[in-house]
């Protein structure tokens, strides 16, 4: 399995704008192509204005043709524009869970 860690790092004050935004429309859009939505994070403590999501895929295959089809979908289209103004900056890391992890197959 692997796990997409996204971490967006927002213009201070628009959190709870962006949260907001995700739940209303983005993240139904996202879950119906992505699939295995492992958590959705905000920080609190330490680096302030981030949001982390976690993404669970088979493979790096099948992750590039969700991601895909995401960006295909017209819906996704006008959604983006809307939180894109709210992003700094963004990261996209793949990671494996380790043998002993909770996660681990």
């Amino acid at each position: 399995m692997f796990y997409e860690i996204r971490t967006y790092r927002l213009r201070p004050g628009t959190v709870q704008a962006y949260l907001h935004l995700v739940e209303d429309e983005g993240i139904a859009i996202q879950k119906s192509y992505l699939g295995a939505l492992v958590g959705y994070f905000y920080t609190e403590i330490g680096s302030l204005n981030e949001i982390i999501h976690i993404w669970a895929y088979e493979s790096l295959d099948e992750r590039e043709r969700r991601r895909a089809a995401l960006a295909a979908d017209p819906g996704w289209q006008a959604f983006m524009p809307k939180i894109q103004e709210l992003i700094d900056t963004m990261e996209s890391r793949i990671a494996r869970a380790a043998p002993f992890s909770p996660l681990a197959p």
